[in-house]
């Protein structure tokens, strides 16, 4: 463990139980980052000429880690721009389900534009309320994260396989910027059709990079005007000839920050991302059991069997400040205190947590 935890310098300073905030960047990255700057310092046009190079690079990388095609993979800063993007090409007065509550990025360009909307809620019976809804609404698009920002509750991907089973026509778009990195995930496999991501958490990638898968069946159904120089294949190519994925990919692309994406992977490779994936869900499980037993948890994550490494801790803002006093960096969020665990932290940390909140009375 000690070997994992040397990359990350800012966990040598506090007990971080944060990544649902912020993941750590390990210092791999942060070493490679200093030197493409410095090469893009000493050589400017000259270190740029290679960059679509560079880019279809990370491109690949980046597909591969989640099995998914080069050709329905694009890179954006984030993952709000792959869905304002998304939505931009839905055609309007379509009907769409989303969750109440969740994470505002979803839900916020949804209920901004002429779209008609129906909900479910987020509690122990999600998946039933979502059959629920599906049958009754008869929706054309649901939205969702697949790990809730607020609790860590984490769809059943069995229910989404039967879901699109009993659904077909019923497209799929999800959030994954609180589940991916923390489990083993093939987009090919899955019944999602559309993915996007951003990896500034789990992934450890920092700001300013993300990616968005989208299935061949899908394109069929969204239109995307975003549109710029770089979505054209050649200097010699007009408008109309971009392809789909191009137009998530309008303007230059930033290799420092896509480039981190991509060293952020090889990190987890290098390491043994199963390994790891392991740990994670260990660790959880570990902490669920826990905070079960001090009657820390609500019935929306007690009650569920599958759960992810996210906790919504029963605790006020006077917990809340106990913990900062210990050096314990975690949320204040949906009415109580988040907590976060990622493959870097330890079971030693979880009993530090534990022990403040047993002296505050809890």
């Amino acid at each position: 463990m000690e070997e994992i935890r040397k990359h990350f310098p800012a966990l040598e300073s506090c007990t971080y139980l944060n990544t649902a905030s912020n993941g750590v960047i390990p210092k791999p990255v942060v070493e490679w980052r200093r030197q493409h700057d410095l090469d893009l310092m000493n050589h400017a046009s000259v270190f740029r000429d290679k960059h679509k190079i560079h880019i279809e690079e990370i491109r690949k990388t980046v597909s591969t880690f989640f099995n998914a095609s080069v050709e329905e993979t694009a890179l954006i800063p984030n993952f709000s721009f792959g869905m304002n993007t998304v939505l931009e090409g839905l055609p309007k007065k379509q009907k769409i389900l989303l969750l109440k509550n969740d994470y505002p990025s979803i839900n916020w360009p949804v209920e901004t534009r002429d779209f008609e909307i129906c909900y479910a809620e987020i509690d122990e019976n999600l998946e039933r309320n979502i059959e629920e809804a599906v049958v009754t609404q008869r929706p054309d698009v649901f939205m969702f994260s697949i790990v809730q920002w607020l609790n860590g509750i984490k769809i059943d991907f069995e229910f989404l396989d039967r879901l699109k089973s009993y659904h077909p026509n019923l497209l799929l778009v999800a959030d994954g910027t609180q589940y991916l990195g923390t489990e083993n995930f093939s987009f090919a496999e899955s019944p999602i059709d559309v993915l996007g991501a951003s990896a500034y958490k789990w992934l450890t990638a920092g700001y300013g990079n993300g990616f968005i898968f989208v299935k061949e069946a899908a394109r069929e159904r969204i239109f995307p005007k975003t549109i710029g120089f770089n979505s054209a294949e050649r200097f010699e190519s007009k408008a109309s000839e971009t392809t789909f994925m191009k137009h998530f990919e309008p303007g230059h692309q930033d290799t420092l920050n896509y480039g981190s994406l991509q060293q952020a992977f090889f990190f987890q490779e290098n390491l043994g991302k199963d390994a790891l994936y392991e740990k994670i869900a260990s660790l959880s499980a570990k902490a669920k059991k826990r905070f079960a037993e001090m009657d820390l948890l609500r019935n929306d994550t007690l009650l569920r069997e599958k759960h992810s490494s996210i906790y919504n801790l029963k605790g006020d803002s006077v917990l809340f400040g106990k913990l900062k006093e210990n050096n314990i960096i975690c949320s204040l969020r949906g009415g109580g205190i988040r907590v976060s665990f990622h493959y870097y932290n330890t079971e030693d940390e979880l009993e530090k947590l534990l022990e403040v909140v047993k002296s505050t009375g809890r």
